[in-house]
């Protein structure tokens, strides 16, 4: 690995302590922490506590139906009732904390975390309401049967809902995407600006009307539940936030190659800049923590030539830039790279429709 100066060192340390970059070192990392593993170790003796409270609630449940114990026979049912009340509530509650816990750990805003937390209680609510209910107040089987036959018909009522939402709670654990990032998702472009419980709004780049990377002025909405049916492209990743792109123009085959190649990889490298290059340099040296090959990032442009049908040659200059700035970094690079080269007619020699 090469010798970082000083100022190098701090640059990386600064990078490190990024929050999205610490995430995604501990989801991308060869030893990646297992949390849910603590987690669960944590909470190990609720579950226990949990199981004894199941335990003696389903042992109690016997033993009222076998009238092993001193209660009179007119109070058996209602009893068993409360026992079964008892077990499945302890349940739904502690799979509410386990839940809160992991989900916790995975989001970092204080909002989102309240939100989540506020909706898991909400349902934790309601399945102890219908277990309670169906209990104590009816033939618990039948009703059971009732809640089922509704939730089923509810479910496909609102079934595109539903899985939105969850579309959403996968957003928020496994984070295809955060606000601010680019994406692309279906055939839309856009840089994320809200995601809520159902729908994930964007802010269109390219669009109908433009053909290079510009925001549109216009908004897509789109349903959660998309995450499940389509490609999520995310070209904001916190290990390496860059995009490779590429420059392309025609010259003769009567032209200087070597001239060609040199001049314009100069003036690319001039342009992006060595502080542009010493970033590539320090998120290398992050990925070296990852699966992905360091090889195959290379921080300084390259140009490479391709032979066209119409007996021309293709230059193609590929260099890194931030995904934002592709578009303003093109078209700067194409004026200057197209000034520099027009200077030298006699070894750069463009096409034109006289010429054969």
């Amino acid at each position: 690995m090469e010798t970082l100066t000083p100022m190098e060192d701090k640059e990386l340390e600064a990078i490190k302590k990024d929050e999205k970059v610490q995430r995604a070192l501990i989801e991308n990392s060869n030893t990646a922490r297992k949390e849910s593993t603590s987690t669960l170790k944590k909470e190990a003796p609720l579950l226990g506590i949990t199981a004894i409270i199941f335990l003696i609630g389903g042992a109690l449940y016997f033993l009222l139906g076998w009238k092993r114990l001193p209660i009179s026979s007119m109070y058996i049912p209602l009893a068993q009732k409360i026992m079964l009340a008892v077990m499945f509530i302890s349940l739904v509650l502690m799979a509410t904390r386990l839940i809160k816990k992991i989900v916790n750990r995975k989001i970092e805003d204080k909002t989102t975390v309240f939100n989540f937390n506020r909706i898991a209680d909400l349902f934790a609510g309601i399945f102890i309401l219908v277990i309670f209910l169906s209990l104590l107040f009816a033939n618990w089987y039948a009703a059971m049967v009732s809640f089922g036959i509704v939730s089923l018909i509810l479910g496909f009522a609102l079934q595109n809902l539903i899985i939105s939402f969850f579309g959403w709670l996968y957003i928020l654990i496994r984070k295809p995407y955060e606000i601010g990032d680019r994406i692309r998702i279906g055939n839309v472009f856009g840089d994320v600006i809200n995601v809520s419980y159902i729908d994930t709004t964007l802010w269109e780049f390219n669009g109908d009307y433009l053909s290079g990377d510009h925001p549109s002025g216009r908004t897509i909405r789109f349903a959660n539940s998309k995450v499940f049916s389509e490609y999520v492209y995310n070209y904001s990743w916190p290990l390496f936030p860059f995009i490779w792109n590429e420059l392309s123009l025609f010259i003769s085959y009567k032209s200087d190659f070597k001239f060609t190649s040199d001049t314009i990889k100069r003036i690319v490298e001039a342009e992006i800049g060595e502080a542009m290059v010493r970033r590539v340099k320090r998120f290398k040296i992050i990925l070296a923590d990852t699966p992905v090959d360091e090889l195959d990032v290379t921080e300084y442009p390259s140009v490479i030539l391709t032979a066209h049908a119409n007996t021309w040659v293709g230059v193609i200059v590929r260099y890194l830039v931030e995904p934002k700035n592709s578009g303003r970094v093109k078209k700067k690079l194409f004026e200057v790279v197209m000034e520099e080269l027009k200077k030298h007619p006699e070894k750069v020699i463009f096409p034109n429709t006289n010429m054969q």
